[in-house]
């Protein structure tokens, strides 16, 4: 298959259901690049397994997983997308903190949100606060050149 754009060999390979239309898009590299689509890396074949087994590993501890105020397991949570009773964020805290991550963008503590219209300053210090609590968590992890780009970038802030 050829790229759309400039006749080269197609790699990216694209289908867009646009008002009920099918519309694809074969490109090359470049011009995926060059229209915005941005091109994730192939994983080596080790790391995919590892992170099979990983995920495999976490899944069968997680099964096991279960409330014993109101016996809700983990994957009755996760099928309904209900916690049981307050006693379940105990329970259920070390995978309920990375669900609530992956939700906030790396925040485990609600912080709430800037209104649109509020001024420059309030959502400068919303980002000041967020940086600063990354910062602290880059330490932690010790994580020096992500703290040092964290601790650059609040310095540029102040």
């Amino acid at each position: 298959m050829q790229c759309q754009i400039c006749n080269k060999p197609a790699t990216v390979h694209l289908t867009e259901i646009v008002n009920g239309e099918k519309i694809e898009r074969h490109l090359c590299e470049q011009c995926a690049q060059n229209e915005g689509i941005t091109i994730k890396t192939h994983v080596p074949l080790d790391e995919l397994l590892n992170n099979i087994v990983s995920a495999q590993e976490q899944a069968d501890e997680l099964a096991d997983l279960c409330c014993p105020q109101c016996n809700l397991s983990w994957a009755e949570f996760r099928k309904a997308g209900q916690l049981g009773c307050p006693n379940d964020y105990l329970a259920f805290e070390r995978p309920l903190r990375s669900l609530i991550e992956r939700a906030h963008e790396g925040a485990h503590i609600h912080v709430g949100r800037v209104p649109r219209h509020a001024n420059s300053t309030t959502s400068s210090q919303v980002k000041l606060r967020r940086l600063r609590q990354d910062l602290q968590k880059a330490v932690e992890q010790e994580d020096y050149e992500n703290a040092a780009r964290l601790r650059d970038e609040i310095q540029n802030l102040n």
